[in-house]
């Protein structure tokens, strides 16, 4: 599990490196339309090319925190050992459906190479942005998967 650990945390750290530039890209194309006005084309275009890409690098960092939204309104009672049998039972859940949106992100990907489609205004190559969540789709799908075998580790067992 440390390596998946490693991984997610590589992942989101690349998140919000990419957040952080497009952040600073998005000042400057606001500071330019309101002072000199000029503004940098297309930047709507890489805001949501690197916003996609950031949501995917997210999730493996999120899946292995347990960050997911969980409704416990119906099992709050329930026994201790019956919330970790749901609880691993949604992460297998969640593991199968991320390893199918993972398989579709990696056709996409290939399908978006082949064609060469690109945004509208720029021609950013969209198969870029479906490089970079294909493996961070696999690497969430793994580490749902694992804990939905393995179960999962708490703050004692395992210090952030």
């Amino acid at each position: 599990m440390r390596i998946l650990e490693k991984l997610a945390k590589a992942s989101a750290i690349l998140a919000g490196i990419l957040l952080t530039a497009i952040t600073f890209m998005t000042c400057a194309s606001l500071i330019g339309r309101n002072t000199v006005g000029t503004t940098l084309v297309g930047d709507f275009e890489l805001t949501g090319v690197v916003a996609g890409a950031a949501i995917a690098l997210f999730l493996p960092w999120c899946q292995f925190r347990r960050g997911n939204i969980l409704v416990d309104f119906f099992t709050a009672r329930a026994s201790l050992a019956t919330q970790r049998g749901l609880d691993r039972f949604g992460a297998l859940l969640l593991g199968l459906s991320i390893a199918l949106l993972t398989w579709r992100t990696g056709v996409g990907g290939l399908d978006a190479w082949e064609s060469k489609s690109g945004t509208m205004m720029l021609g950013f190559p969209e198969w870029i942005v479906y490089a970079v969540m294909t493996p961070a789709l696999a690497l969430t799908a793994v580490i749902a998967l694992w804990q939905a075998v393995q179960g999962f580790q708490t703050h004692a067992e395992h210090p952030a």
